[in-house]
């Protein structure tokens, strides 16, 4: 005897697709703002001659099950019946006790369907062997589109190469860029030139960028806001700040540790996984030693620390930075940093008073910021991602340094009231040292009259930014398509 009937079943996939009774009612879900990862899955399912699947991964609240009602609200738009579209949750309890081909059975069940089926499937790692469905559905129902997200990137990425290639691929969601942030809000953007490209902006004269820094300087509060509150869009459109913090608390990172994490890896101490994020937490952005980290966390075995950071950053609560050599053979080897998947986690963790107050956790933050965009900016292309430091004096360092196979393009970020670096700092060493093959240099700062090329003489010159206009600039890149060409 099934746990659960058919008519239990019936029942939720009614709840979850009230469009099949009113095809207005999806207008109630759909949003207006659109990421660019709606426009990539979209093309995905719709286009003519290549037939794939999308599959959404990212954290909690970041988006992905309102891009798939974006997706099903197009869809419908277009004049797609929608009785052709289902749309279901596996993390629903009653749908968790039955696979994706006792759903779709019943689905079809229901209504007389003619013509191409578009099927959204939410939380799919909830499902035991989602990747195996998804492959037998994509090999043998021709007449189907399908969409899926997940929480966990690395399983579905797993599942991908097991059985998805060249049926599937995985469009990572991470939370909003500040020029999304500011979309969402529909706050007045700056008017900028057009084709504007950050690694063009070294060529500007003074006059030109005080002009264009200018320009985003009514962004100011959003900008601190954004940093408190991050880029989760429901928490975005919240009136209630502290409110809002206490929901990212509870709902990205507790559910995430306390629930997801447990179901989806062999985790066998809830509470050190506990204490392993308040403490990567409290040292975010700093060089990460599992042995010392094993050592402070009640004498741990290294092995288990593996197995729990491995588990958070597959449950995007966490970024790992290597080490990267720079045209030098002394960068430290193998110890990575750690940054926690968005600023606002960190604070919604630490519960720290006027953080915005407090110049070290504020650097810490913007830090984490500025990683979090290079991230998504260069998704899917083939650029290598990183730190580097020397191993002989680890008071040199560069935040972030990306390579690509004819750039290689580092970032400092200097968030503080005076942005000065000395001659002996390693980004102006490595942009004097031709060995190093630097092509672009940056310098993020705080105060939005601090910009122009630092006054160390150079090979490759520096240019000091404004965090407020690199982290737009870089945003509206990606937003318009322009991700991975800095």
């Amino acid at each position: 005897m099934a746990i659960v009937s058919d008519e239990q079943v019936i029942k939720v996939l009614r709840q979850y697709n009230p469009w099949w009774r009113n095809p207005s009612a999806i207008k109630d879900e759909s949003k207006p703002q659109k990421r660019l990862a709606y426009y990539e899955a979209l093309k995905m399912i719709k286009h003519k001659t290549l037939r794939r699947f999308a599959v959404l991964s990212g954290a909690r609240r970041v988006g992905k099950t309102t891009i798939m009602y974006q997706m099903i609200d197009n869809l419908i738009d277009e004049g797609i019946s929608p009785k052709n579209i289902l749309y279901v949750s596996f993390d629903n309890p009653i749908v968790k006790l039955v696979n994706v081909e006792t759903v779709l059975s019943i689905y079809e069940s229901l209504y007389p369907i003619e013509g191409t089926k578009y099927i959204f499937l939410d939380e799919i790692q909830y499902t035991e062997h989602w990747e195996l469905w998804m492959k037998v559905i994509y090999d043998s129902r021709k007449d189907i589109r399908l969409t899926a997200t997940g929480s966990a990137s690395p399983i579905l990425e797993k599942g991908t190469t097991d059985s998805g290639t060249g049926r599937w691929s995985v469009l990572k969601i991470p939370t909003m860029s500040f020029y999304e942030y500011c979309r969402l809000l529909q706050i007045e953007e700056p008017i900028l030139p057009d084709n504007l490209k950050l690694t063009k902006l070294v060529k500007m004269s003074n006059a030109e960028l005080g002009d264009l820094m200018d320009r985003f300087a009514p962004l100011e509060g959003h900008f601190n806001r954004y940093l408190m509150i991050g880029g989760f869009p429901e928490l975005v459109l919240s009136d209630d700040d502290i409110y809002a913090q206490r929901m990212l608390r509870e709902d990205v990172v507790d559910k995430v540790i306390k629930r997801d994490v447990l179901t989806l890896f062999n985790i066998r101490s809830p509470l050190l996984m506990e204490k392993l994020f308040l403490y990567l937490c409290m040292n975010s952005t700093e060089i990460f030693s599992v042995t010392t980290a094993a050592k402070e966390l009640e004498n741990t075995s290294v092995s288990t620390i593996d197995g729990y950071i491995e588990a958070l950053e597959m449950s995007n609560l966490i970024y790992l930075a290597k080490p990267m050599d720079v045209g030098s053979k002394g960068a430290l080897k193998g110890k990575p940093k750690i940054f926690i998947a968005d600023a606002a986690i960190r604070n919604a963790v630490l519960m720290i008073d006027d953080v915005l107050s407090d110049e070290r956790e504020l650097g810490a933050m913007v830090e984490t910021t500025v990683y979090k965009h290079i991230v998504s900016f260069y998704q899917g292309s083939t650029a290598q991602l990183g730190y580097f430091r020397k191993a002989k004096d680890n008071q040199k360092e560069v935040d972030v340094v990306i390579e690509l196979p004819r750039e290689k393009i580092l970032c400092e970020v200097k968030y503080r009231n005076n942005s000065h670096i000395p001659a002996t700092d390693a980004i102006v060493e490595l942009c004097k040292d031709e060995n190093s093959r630097v092509t672009t240099a940056f310098l993020v700062t705080k105060q939005l009259d601090d910009f122009g090329i630092v006054k160390h003489e150079t090979k490759v010159p520096i240019l000091r930014i404004p965090a407020i206009a690199f982290l737009y600039l870089l945003g509206k890149a990606e937003a318009d398509g322009q991700n991975g060409k800095m």
